[in-house]
């Protein structure tokens, strides 16, 4: 059974979604249109921040498995094993030594022997991979806050809360249950 769409103010936008819902209903009878709206505007949204990533990716002229090296070592505080690295990134031990040669030819990481077993090497940010990384993560974390600015602190709260509910469901391990509509 239908569920009746949340109510508007007569000031409020419609977006995308809003159309989307209104073709759709007639379609399909059953439709939540709540549902319908709210898992279609995250899945918008995801889309939309992920080409905002890409566009700082190529804006700071960086491959993605370059920014996602680049981001797992900054995870570790700078600096990280090749095999943790590895790890991190769910990859073969060389294919991490692959991207760590072509980061550091660029000048984003050196390699160090440690200074405590020297047969380990430690993968450590140049400040021009730090400098770097960073410019590519202030502008999706511009755009986040951006976006999520239109709510109030409690509001953002409540959303976060939200969420979390959903992904805890999400990532249960239960089993499917069927859907009841």
């Amino acid at each position: 059974m239908a569920h009746p769409e949340e109510p508007r103010t007569p000031s409020e936008p419609r977006d995308w979604t809003d159309e989307h819902v209104a073709r759709w209903q007639p379609v399909l009878p059953g439709l939540d249109p709540v549902v319908e709206g709210a898992v279609t505007r995250m899945k918008k949204l995801s889309v939309h921040l992920r080409r905002v990533r890409e566009q700082s990716l190529v804006d700071f002229d960086l491959e993605r498995h370059e920014f996602d090296t680049l981001h797992k070592i900054a995870g570790r505080g700078g600096s990280a094993a090749p095999s943790e690295l590895a790890q991190d990134l769910d990859l073969a031990p060389a294919s991490v030594s692959g991207r760590l040669d072509a980061l550091e030819k660029r000048g984003f990481v050196r390699r160090t022997q440690s200074t405590t077993d020297r047969r380990r090497v430690v993968v450590e940010l140049t400040a021009a991979g730090r400098e770097t990384w960073l410019g590519a993560m202030d502008v999706l974390g511009h755009e986040e806050y951006r976006l999520l600015g239109v709510l109030d602190p409690g509001e953002r709260s409540l959303l976060n809360d939200m969420l979390r509910r959903v992904m805890v469901e999400a990532e249960s391990t239960g089993t499917t249950r069927p859907w009841h509509g």
